[in-house]
């Protein structure tokens, strides 16, 4: 899977500019403050909303006593992620049926620049963002900040007031816990796509064979409706049934929809379209050549953000080849 690291050293060059002039540039840690508050919420549109409160405190911060901007604002963009994951719990616990993160488009036209998109890494795709969901936020924090963003236990805990003995606590227990249920994507992503689209193939053929023999034999299909479109209310497990479920569904969707293939969190995704509207996203988890788990996000609330992604675009695909048969 292709990665799209922010440039450390390219940061750290432009901190004296940036405190400066520090709006001149807000793009340049963008990314990184992003990709923070998303994995750390699952929500892009909050994690937008929690870097253009960064940009606001630092603006009004006297920045003749920040040292550093970047700690600065990695600072303010973890910590209003933990309170924003303090105050959802209640919400996520009240939550109808299976919840999922909010996808993201992370391909770009080659027109745009690297800089401008989202990092693109395992760690940004569904699966692991559903992983994250059982840690508890500070082992979250402290997770993301070391593993993801090589960020020291001695930064760590200045950003979260802990010790750094204690951050070494938390994120051995969240390594520990994502080591045991993590599949590793370990297809390249000319495979995943193949097999993307043979899934859809099979699934619209109904050719119940074929498809079982794409799906691990422990496949686990989640869809999140969040109360507002029909979905399961529980995870389905199993090769059988999660292949005779597909084929069904695949069966209902109107033939006024587009099917066509985009990479969502990093990974090839199907996406249906129609009439201007975004109606469903699913992702595919792919380990040893099979179907592992399927996420398929239904709630319109949750695909608006990816809605306004792709409609910045001429069309919502890009080209033909992106169409599904």
């Amino acid at each position: 899977m292709p990665t799209l690291d922010y440039d450390k050293e390219k940061f750290d060059n432009v901190t004296e500019q940036f405190r400066k002039n520090p709006m001149d540039q807000i793009q340049t840690y963008q990314p990184l403050l992003f990709s923070i508050a998303y994995r750390m919420t699952g929500y892009a549109s909050q994690a937008e909303d929690i870097v253009q409160d960064a940009y606001l405190r630092y603006q009004q911060a006297d920045r003749a006593a920040v040292q550093s901007p970047k700690a600065y604002l990695t600072t303010i963009v973890t910590n209003l992620s933990l309170n924003y994951l303090k105050s959802a719990h209640a919400q996520r616990e009240e939550y109808i049926g299976v919840w999922l993160p909010e996808p993201i488009l992370t391909s770009q036209p080659e027109s745009e620049s690297l800089e401008e998109t989202y990092e693109q890494q395992e760690t940004i795709s569904l699966a692991f963002l559903v992983l994250l969901e059982a840690l508890t936020p500070p082992e979250r924090a402290v997770f993301l900040l070391h593993e993801v963003f090589d960020y020291s236990f001695a930064e760590i805990a200045e950003i979260i007031e802990k010790t750094p003995e204690n951050c070494r606590q938390l994120f051995h227990r969240a390594k520990s816990h994502v080591a045991e249920k993590r599949h590793r994507v370990s297809v390249e992503s000319a495979n995943q796509r193949q097999l993307t689209e043979s899934f859809v193939a099979a699934c619209k053929s109904g050719d119940l064979a074929t498809l079982t023999k794409l799906l691990a034999s422990d496949v686990t299909a989640w869809a999140d409706g969040g109360g507002k479109v029909r979905a399961s209310l529980y995870p389905i497990a199993g090769q059988e049934l999660v292949a005779k479920r597909f084929i069904s569904l695949m069966h209902r969707v109107p033939a006024d929809n587009v099917l066509f293939i985009e990479e969502i969190n990093g990974a090839p995704a199907i996406l249906s379209w129609s009439d201007g509207h975004l109606n469903w996203v699913q992702t595919l988890d792919i380990h040893d050549n099979v179907i592992v788990g399927l996420h398929t996000l239904l709630n319109p609330d949750k695909l608006a953000f990816l809605q306004r992604q792709l409609e910045r675009r001429p069309e919502p695909f890009l080209s033909s080849s992106h169409v599904l048969p």
